[in-house]
């Protein structure tokens, strides 16, 4: 879809994926997540729906970067 103008950014923000598993089930399936991550798999098919949702939310992007460096800074992953 072609937005205007700066709503594009609007738009991703209000607009939801039908797929979006939600702020709630989203922080439930985090550490999973971010195992899929860390083994090389694809979150986009394995959790299609945190992925959806990890798109769309900044505050859960921000949970899981951070837990996702803090893993690989136990792991000695840098």
């Amino acid at each position: 879809m072609n937005i205007p103008g700066g709503h594009a950014a609007l738009w991703r923000f209000l607009g939801t994926e039908s797929a979006d598993a939600g702020c709630a089930t989203t922080m439930e399936l985090l550490d999973a997540y971010v195992e899929v991550v860390l083994a090389g798999g694809d979150p986009e098919t394995t959790m299609p729906g945190v992925a959806a949702h990890l798109r769309s939310c900044t505050p859960c992007i921000e949970d899981f970067e951070g837990l996702l460096a803090a893993v690989r800074e136990l792991s000695g992953g840098g």
